[in-house]
């Protein structure tokens, strides 16, 4: 029996190792389209690799994921996030958490993670191919044939798709012919652009906890939040990114965000905590006493001088307008979004194969018999953290092992 394994990124070479070692007596062949292999892994995670996220709980885990939570459910209990850290084990990798939750190899190095695939692949005499530029895929029905543009041409008797998400529909196109649903692709990670740039200023300043609204929506998130030269960024941004991924392509990323700077406070108890340290800092100056040690001195400055404070205005001078501007600011401070920033490297997109097409059992087409998905191709995606390649794992893996066997 031949397997073929289209795209040699997380989803590919795990694929084709589960379906080598699965049936040995199988030729296992992956191909790229490229002269990287594992080009994703080597930057992801700030060139460390995120392999996972510690939740080892599968009903939580799936609450990572925008699309796909529901299949994922059952593929996860097949494999888990501990079966990920178990295999990377058994080829001399170790695994570490960081406090947020995200686990890295202990040599903080991609290359472990890409040492560890590429001889494992070997090991189970995986063949692969580079630089095979326009593959098309013919379906023989059964089997596939598959062409580049220079004549090589590869009989598989049955093949995995692991190409990766892609920003067009157009990526889609010639497995739509076989019969899919494609779910159009839009961007899932991103940050936002602000109009005229208010706090450009102040950019590299972060916040541990913040509230962000899509105003207009149902959208909302709390979590660490970045100000950067361009606009807002950080975990809180990419959440909201991920979740409204749709929502915000159909804004055609124009709205407006309110951001609570103080999520602890409602407004009846932030005016009296500010009246309680207006009463007991009356003489001192606002420039040189600030009344919250969760946000930084130079954002705190920005905020008052919104509401017409000076430096050298003591507390007890404050007026009440000024009060009600300044707890405004703080807690429904609105800025206008005009476009997003996409990092090229870590591209995710929403959208690609529409999960009804596909048996999550042994991730095989259910339009066109011999074929099997695995990774981004999926109309799967999730907020950073190891999750997007945890599903590449375990898809991969449901993947490879039905491949092999069935």
């Amino acid at each position: 029996m031949k397997i073929g394994i289209l795209g040699a990124g997380a989803a590919g070479f795990f694929g084709a190792i589960q379906a080598a070692q699965a049936n040995p007596n199988a030729e296992v062949i992956l191909l790229e389209k490229s002269t990287k292999l594992l080009a994703k892994v080597l930057i992801s995670g700030g060139g460390r690799c995120n392999v996972t996220h510690h939740c080892l709980d599968n009903a939580r885990l799936v609450q990572h994921y925008p699309r796909g939570a529901k299949e994922l459910r059952s593929a996860f209990e097949r494999f888990s996030v501990n079966d990920t850290i178990a295999w990377f084990a058994t080829q001399g990798v170790t695994l570490k958490t960081e406090a947020d939750g995200r686990m890295f190899p202990d040599t903080n190095k991609s290359e472990t993670i890409i040492q560890a695939l590429t001889e494992a692949a070997k090991l189970a005499k995986v063949k692969i191919y580079t630089n095979l530029q326009q593959i098309k895929v013919h379906y023989l029905a059964p089997g596939f044939n598959v062409q580049d543009k220079d004549g090589n041409s590869f009989i598989f008797d049955k093949i995995l798709i692991a190409t990766g998400g892609a920003p067009q529909i157009e990526n889609f196109k010639w497995l739509q012919a076989l019969g899919h649903d494609i779910i159009p692709p839009v961007p899932s990670l991103f940050t936002f652009n602000l109009k005229q740039h208010p706090l450009a200023h102040l950019s590299g300043i972060s916040v541990e906890k913040a509230e962000v609204k899509i105003l207009g929506t149902k959208l909302i998130q709390q979590g660490p939040l970045l100000i950067t030269h361009w606009g807002l960024s950080g975990p809180v941004i990419l959440r909201l990114s991920a979740w409204g991924a749709r929502t915000l392509h159909d804004l055609n990323y124009l709205f407006d965000v309110s951001i609570n700077w103080l999520p602890e406070f409602k407004e009846e108890s932030l005016r009296a905590y500010l009246e309680k340290f207006k009463t007991e800092n009356n003489k001192k100056l606002i420039g040189t006493q600030s009344p919250f040690r969760e946000i930084p001195s130079r954002l705190w400055k920005w905020m008052y001088e919104q509401a017409g404070i000076t430096d050298q205005l003591k507390w007890a001078d404050i007026s009440k307008k000024q009060n009600n501007i300044l707890i405004e600011i703080l807690l429904r401070n609105t800025l206008k979004v005009d476009g997003k920033s996409t990092f090229k490297e870590e591209f995710v997109t929403a959208g690609g194969i529409s999960l009804k097409d596909v048996d999550f059992k042994t991730m095989e087409s259910k339009k066109c018999k011999g074929m099997y998905f695995a990774g981004e191709v999926l109309d799967i995606d999730a907020i950073t953290g190891g999750f997007n390649f945890q599903a590449a794992w375990t898809t991969s893996y449901i993947a490879g092992n039905s491949m092999g066997t069935i």
